[in-house]
C-alpha cells in the first residue's frame, strides 16, 4: 500500500523561504533544488514539482524579497500629505530600510542584480521599480517618480558596496535635486 500523501499547504512558501536562506548563505551559485530541499526539509521532488527550473524559484524568491522597501513606501502615510517634504521622507524610509537586517538588503540586491545574467528575473526586477514609482507618482509625475527610484537604487548600492554609513541628509539633498 502506498504511503498517504501528507497535506502541506505551506510547502511552496517554505521552499521559497528556504531558497532565500540558501542564497543569503551561499549566494546564487549555491542555489540548487537539492540545497533548497535540504534547507526546507522537504523531498527533492517537492522543489521540482513547485518550481521546474531554478529561474522559476529565483523569480518567486525575488518577488517575495521585493516587498520589503515597497511595503515601507506604501505604509508611509506621510507620502499622502502634500505638506511633507517628499525628499526627506524618502531619505528617512531608505535609511530605515538600509539600517535593517543587512543580509536581507544585500540579498534583495543580489537577486535584483542577478537579472543582468538571468533574463527570467528581469520582469520581476522591473515590477519592483514600477511598483515604487507608482506609489510616488501621485506626489510628482511618472518620469520624476522613476528618476527618484533610480536615485534611491544608486544611493542604496553606494552604501552597500562602499560600507560607508548611510547619510540621510545627503540622500535627501540628492532626492530634492531630482524633484527639481
Amino acid at each position: 500500500m502506498a504511503a498517504a500523501r501528507r497535506y502541506d499547504p505551506d510547502r511552496r512558501s517554505r521552499i521559497i523561504d528556504a531558497a532565500i536562506r540558501v542564497v543569503g548563505a551561499k549566494g546564487i551559485a549555491g542555489l540548487s533544488h537539492r540545497s533548497v530541499a535540504a534547507e526546507a526539509d522537504v523531498p527533492l521532488g517537492s522543489t521540482t514539482y513547485h518550481f521546474a527550473t531554478l529561474d522559476e524559484l529565483l523569480v518567486a524568491a525575488l518577488r517575495q524579497i521585493n516587498e520589503g522597501f515597497a511595503e515601507r513606501v506604501a505604509a508611509s502615510t506621510a507620502l499622502d500629505d502634500p505638506h511633507v517634504d517628499l525628499a526627506d521622507e524618502l531619505a528617512r524610509l531608505l535609511g530605515e530600510w538600509l539600517a535593517g537586517e543587512r543580509t536581507g538588503v544585500e540579498l534583495e540586491y543580489e537577486l535584483y542584480l542577478a537579472a543582468l545574467r538571468r533574463p527570467a528575473l528581469r520582469p520581476v526586477a522591473a515590477e519592483w521599480c514600477e511598483a515604487v514609482a507608482a506609489l510616488l507618482a501621485p506626489r510628482t509625475d511618472p518620469a520624476t517618480a522613476r528618476a527618484l527610484v533610480a536615485m534611491m537604487d544608486g544611493l542604496s548600492l553606494q552604501a552597500l558596496l562602499t560600507d560607508t554609513p548611510y547619510d540621510r541628509a545627503y540622500a535627501a539633498e540628492m532626492l530634492r535635486r531630482v524633484l527639481g
